[in-house]
């Protein structure tokens, strides 16, 4: 009893030392109010639906005023085992506030689809729905302003849609976004989700990986795989992104992989009605189900814990500043003409901001692929840009616990 008592007194005691700390500790930057990742946004009531049948199902997401343009399409694959657009819900109200066009092809019925089937069911939902949506004068999509972005499993996903767009009749995307890729099968006979053949890619496809560098070996390998498999996209329309974690201030910002989610429970699925399926005829026989659980229906269990966490997720300077100011500026160059190179060597693309104290926060590494028609002998090639703000000229970090002066 004494030895609990005794532990109980040093947890109290170390947690009334730290709350000074975490009160003086400098604070993360917040949202922008304006450009790329902000708040500048074109509309705020976002309309919610879903289209398709029962488990055959896409959500889409768009704006409530009727457009007086077609609206860019972003089609969002999700992680494996994370069907529920709430996980994701900050980023594509972020993105439909923006005047984006989000669709969300519910690809996987958890326990029932394997990642070998993934890419095919993937493709026959955004067709499907593209379909359906090209005489909704409220969704109104622009077929020729397209963007497949995903995250770990759902990378590989969208990666394999712009591969085969061509032979699915799929609209070919002006930009391809890959958050943190895994979930790739090493051949045919493994688990996971095998890539299609990436010399399939459109040569104008604008091509980013971007990962963090927490859990960030798997995700590396993925990129550096997937950059170098793409051969006919050129070398100054690809890049690879990689966000660092932060401890300056509190909270802290850990990059980790399941830190691009953004929960938001106003895009719980169970709050968005799904047509249900045609009645069936009584007269016709019953198909016998066999369907039953295997191993080869999940990725690895560092997947499933992973897609678990994201419906927890919360909003931070990882998604403004990192993750949803990379699409933005990504998307802009790919519609506008703008390469990889371009997007490197932006300040404004790597700067993340100044934490409250006036410490920059650790800038986006980001780098165009090492290849031998690309490189200058006796040259450092530049990784990234500058930081927009200057790090302060002391050698050493504000001390937020140290008393100032009056």
């Amino acid at each position: 009893m004494r030895s609990l008592f005794a532990r109980l007194l040093v947890a109290v005691a170390l947690a009334a030392a730290s709350a000074p700390w975490a009160a003086l500790a400098a604070a993360p930057p917040a949202q922008p109010k304006s450009g790329p990742g902000g708040t500048d946004y074109l509309g705020a009531e976002v309309v919610k639906r879903a289209i398709g049948r029962g488990s055959s199902a896409s959500y889409v997401f768009h704006l409530a005023e009727t457009p007086t343009a077609p609206r860019p399409v972003v089609v969002f694959l999700h992680a494996w085992g994370q069907p529920n657009p709430q996980a994701y819900g900050a980023w594509i109200e972020h993105l439909a506030r923006k005047g984006n066009l989000v669709l969300f092809p519910k690809y996987q019925e958890v326990n029932r689809i394997r990642p070998a089937d993934a890419s095919k069911r993937a493709a026959t939902l955004v067709k499907e729905a593209l379909a359906m949506l090209a005489e909704d004068a409220q969704a109104r999509p622009d077929l020729q302003k397209v963007a497949y972005a995903g995250h770990l499993a759902g990378a590989a996903v969208a990666l394999n849609l712009a591969a085969t767009a061509k032979a699915e009749e799929l609209p070919a995307p002006k930009l391809v976004f890959l958050l943190m890729p895994g979930g790739i099968a090493s051949d045919p006979k493994s688990r996971g989700v095998l890539l299609a053949d990436l010399k399939e890619l459109d040569p104008a496809t604008l091509l980013v990986t971007m990962i963090g560098d927490k859990d960030a070996s798997a995700s590396d390998r993925a990129s550096k795989r997937i950059l170098r498999e793409a051969a006919n996209v050129p070398t100054n329309r690809k890049l690879f992104v990689r966000t660092l974690s932060d401890d300056h201030g509190f909270p802290s910002l850990s990059a980790t992989l399941f830190s691009p989610g953004a929960a938001k429970t106003a895009y719980d699925a169970a709050a968005i009605k799904i047509p249900p399926e045609p009645p069936r005829d009584p007269k016709a026989p019953r198909e016998r189900s066999t369907w039953k659980w295997t191993a080869d229906m999940a990725l690895t269990g560092e997947q499933t814990v992973l897609a678990n966490h994201l419906i927890g997720a919360t909003t931070d300077t990882l998604d403004y500043m990192a993750y949803w100011k990379a699409f933005d500026m990504a998307l802009d160059a790919a519609l506008s003409g703008k390469d990889a190179a371009w997007l490197r060597d932006n300040p404004a693309f790597v700067d993340m901001g100044r934490w409250s104290d006036g410490w920059p926060v650790k800038r986006l590494y980001a780098e165009t692929p090492k290849t031998e028609a690309n490189p200058t002998p006796g040259v450092t090639r530049k990784t990234s840009a500058p930081t927009l703000m200057p790090v302060p000229s002391k050698g050493r970090r504000p001390d937020p616990t140290r008393r100032r002066r009056p």
